[in-house]
């Protein structure tokens, strides 16, 4: 596969000449910010992604090539949801997210906050039944109102709970006392595993065959992290993350995921490259592993 490296392509990777009609994966922005509780910025976290991907190496060493030669990756246009309320800017992006699920492209989301994680249902769900959500956060996520709204970024997978039967929850350690009362309500417990708790094959033999990720970038510690609207302390860290995507990828069939959260703080410019090398690095397991 023929690619080109632009300096000025304000695209992923900085790929020019690159169409969607022959794409194999498509990197998704949407920028939006509309229940944040604490730090704010997420809505500048595509953004950043993407202008720092532009400077990682393409030869993946781990996986022994260079991933954008076997994968023609583009990147769409930004989703526009800046100011909507948050009920609309999910009807907005599952709307796009369906019609790209139809398609068959693997799609890469960026955001962005954890409400917007939640659009994917519906059109995953038509396409695979069984589907099984795996999330890294360090946040439930669970309850089942915040701030008024049923869709806050608070409320992310609970709401997938509503239709989706397993939700697996890696490196989750801050909860309120309604998340608690409702993992115990639901035997919900053998499916959280904190970061005290991370086991790998574990993790993986709790998803169904068809998984999409969520990726929380406060599920990392924030040593590595601290570009996040909620930081907590006591998180994983780069190869744990790297050991898991790679054993799901080799084990399930991942149809799709998402990077969320990232809250870019000036002049430190090391947690937007660890998002971008993260979405990276996932688009090479999909494409580029042996299974």
């Amino acid at each position: 596969m023929v690619y080109t490296k632009e300096k000025t392509a304000n695209n992923f990777g900085g790929l020019g000449g690159q169409k969607l009609a022959s794409a194999q994966a498509v990197i998704l922005p949407v920028p939006y910010e509309g229940t944040v509780s604490y730090r704010p910025g997420a809505s500048r976290g595509p953004e950043a992604i993407i202008q720092a991907s532009r400077h990682m190496e393409f030869y993946d060493l781990e996986l022994d090539c260079e991933i954008v030669e076997r994968v023609n990756i583009y990147t769409l246009p930004v989703i526009q949801v800046k100011n909507l309320s948050v009920e609309k800017m999910v009807a907005t992006v599952e709307k796009r997210y369906s019609e790209l699920a139809q398609t068959g492209k693997f799609v890469a989301m960026l955001g962005g906050e954890h409400s917007i994680s939640y659009a994917v249902e519906k059109p995953l769900r038509q396409e695979c039944p069984n589907l099984s959500v795996l999330q890294w956060d360090a946040h439930a996520d669970l309850r089942d109102i915040w701030e008024g709204t049923p869709f806050s970024h608070a409320c992310a997978m609970r709401r997938f709970y509503d239709n989706v039967d397993r939700v697996v929850q890696v490196g989750v350690r801050s909860l309120s006392q309604e998340e608690a009362d409702y993992i115990k309500t639901n035997n919900l417990r053998k499916n959280i595993f904190t970061p005290a708790e991370f086991d790998v094959d574990k993790i993986v033999s709790r998803l169904s065959r068809d998984v999409y990720i969520t990726v929380d970038l406060d599920g990392f510690d924030p040593s590595i992290m601290p570009a996040t609207g909620t930081p907590e302390p006591g998180g994983l860290l780069w190869m744990d993350f790297l050991k898991l995507m790679r054993k799901v990828f080799e084990k399930k069939n991942v149809v799709g995921f998402d990077v969320m959260e990232l809250s870019p703080i000036k002049n430190q410019p090391a947690s937007d490259f660890l998002a971008a090398l993260a979405v990276y690095k996932m688009i090479g397991y999909k494409f580029c592993l042996k299974k």
